[in-house]
């Protein structure tokens, strides 16, 4: 219950913000800096997500989930991956569904990957973001529009 109530509070913070408004508004939200790569690739493996993610760079079991989805987490993407995306996906994964088929990542109109809202702690979630923060980069701009 206690551990229920610790997340809860993290997605109460996802939605205050002075910029965005409204209720859902991330501005503002921000995750303890005691987050652990290390700690977070050890609570990744602890809670089974390998079993259906690669994370780009890491050596870790292959995926085994049936079927198959091999959702990749890491790699380089054209902005930053906001702490509370990723927070969001793990407590509520049906939020934002993945840019896969659908049947093949929901089951009954909902995401595949459980929620863990309740299965872990604030600094188990912070961990897991800190390590999947390490294995994501911006690409640069083609040097077309570099400004200086």
């Amino acid at each position: 219950m206690r551990v229920c109530l610790r997340l809860l509070t993290i997605a109460a913070l996802l939605g205050t913000g002075a910029c965005d408004s409204g209720r859902h508004s991330s501005a503002g939200f921000r995750l303890p800096p005691s987050g652990d790569v290390e700690r977070g690739k050890a609570t990744f493996m602890a809670f089974g997500c390998h079993t259906c993610h690669v994370v780009s760079g890491v050596d870790l079991p292959r995926p085994t989930v049936q079927p198959a989805v091999h959702v990749v987490l890491g790699g380089e993407v054209d902005s930053e991956i906001a702490d509370g995306y990723l927070v969001t996906a793990v407590i509520y994964p049906s939020y934002q569904l993945a840019h896969y088929p659908k049947e093949q990542i929901t089951s009954g109109g909902k995401s595949r990957m459980p929620s863990y809202a309740d299965k872990m702690t604030v600094q188990q979630l912070t961990d897991i973001v800190a390590f999947l923060q390490s294995r994501y980069s911006v690409r640069p701009l083609p040097s077309r529009y570099t400004y200086y």
